[in-house]
């Protein structure tokens, strides 16, 4: 049997053997990255949010982003245009090795989202969530495992088996997605560079080449904080979003995808979209499905369709329970009755909701792989439709 070190150095040299050429300098994402948000636009929006209206409210929750932007012009593959990267999730940090209480929902299966079999059998997140481009889902799975196996932990075996949590969205029109250009060393700085505090959105990390409703999307995040007669406990949602026609975008009500018309606009919805829930409300399994489920009806605010092309796949996860996954674990579970759930499901919707207009508010217009430009979602062009629709927060009517 091989010794932790011996195990690591053989999984990393056979990770890196997908990666073709030198490896690409990536463009750090430094931390928060100062974008406005919907709500400083004055979209009006429902529920009271956490300190930092972001996933990170949830205690103990960690994000990093690696974001990999190189290159202009026509496209060579392997060479680039590059637009594309990484983020990580982390339920309790990434120093710990206690596993959390997840479900998971596919609302359209054309996508993946590796390590769900294991997650619905079990239960448990056993680790991380990544999400990345279609892909590179590979090298980034077998990078979580390298990366688990050099620091150990859980038996002495250190980590011998692992099924990793891996999602993807298509980044192929602004991306050389068959470049393969996410290197495992990429995927190492997301999970380092993992922190509590102020998550960056729009144009980082997985969604750097992502485009939402037609317009520039990528990563966005928002949270809910529940008044305390509901229990007081914190919902965060981070996405990843890539789905839905231009036609079809309503924010706060308005038909802003209407009023601000494509001249060749798309037919058919081809993209998709990773939602990630943390909550620190005590629920088992089966409620994380339940929680997971609600998820949709924050895309659907939207006016997104879930189309036949798009790979709609969210996943909810507990902070609470800590030690469940033990073996003397199953002493003192704490559960929150099902009559008690409303509120959370609601707050899932809420924050979804935001989330995702949040990415679009933080993504500007990027030009990438053979001069395709997508724009960023106009900031004063939206006001002007929610002012129009009296959805304009402050000019309500």
């Amino acid at each position: 049997m091989f010794g932790t070190r011996e195990r690591f150095a053989v999984v990393l040299a056979a990770v890196a053997t997908l990666a073709l050429g030198d490896p690409p300098r990536a463009a750090e994402t430094p931390g928060a990255n100062g974008r406005p948000r919907a709500r400083d636009l004055g979209v009006p929006f429902e529920g009271t949010p956490g300190p930092l209206n972001a996933i990170t409210d949830v205690a103990g929750v960690e994000v990093g982003h690696t974001t990999i932007i190189r290159g202009h012009g026509k496209r060579v593959p392997g060479r680039g245009p590059v637009r594309t990267g990484v983020t990580a999730i982390f339920p309790r940090g990434k120093e710990s090795s206690d596993y959390v209480f997840a479900g998971w929902f596919p609302l359209n299966g054309n996508g993946e989202l590796t390590g769900t079999a294991w997650l619905e059998e079990s239960g448990f997140l056993e680790g991380p969530v990544l999400l990345t481009n279609t892909h590179s889902v590979g090298v980034v799975r077998d990078a979580v495992i390298a990366w688990r196996v050099r620091h150990g932990g859980v038996d002495a075996s250190g980590y011998y088996w692992s099924l990793p949590v891996v999602g993807e969205t298509w980044d192929g029109e602004l991306n050389d997605i068959n470049g393969f250009h996410v290197r495992p060393e990429h995927v190492f700085r997301a999970i380092e560079g993992a922190r509590s505090g102020p998550v960056p959105e729009g144009s980082v990390g997985g969604g750097t080449g992502m485009i939402c409703f037609e317009f520039k999307g990528g990563i966005g995040t928002a949270s809910r904080r529940l008044p305390a007669e509901a229990g007081g406990h914190t919902v965060g949602v981070l996405v990843q979003c890539n789905c839905g026609l231009r036609r079809q975008l309503r924010i706060a009500g308005a038909p802003v995808g209407l009023e601000l018309p494509k001249d060749e606009p798309k037919q058919s919805e081809s993209g998709s979209i990773l939602i990630v829930v943390a909550t620190d409300a005590p629920l088992l399994p089966h409620q994380l499905e339940r929680l997971a489920r609600r998820a949709s009806l924050g895309l659907a605010r939207l006016g997104s369709v879930s189309g036949n092309g798009s790979g709609d796949l969210f996943l909810a996860f507990s902070t609470a329970n800590p030690g469940a996954s033990s073996v003397s674990g199953a002493d003192g579970l704490r559960m929150l009755a099902n009559e008690r759930m409303n509120p959370l499901f609601e707050a899932v919707v809420q924050a979804t909701e935001e989330a995702i207009a949040n990415a679009m508010v933080a993504a500007d217009t990027m030009t990438g792989a053979d001069g395709r430009t997508v724009p960023g979602l106009p900031h004063e062009a939206l006001r002007g439709v929610l002012r129009k629709y009296g959805r304009l927060d402050g000019e309500r009517r």
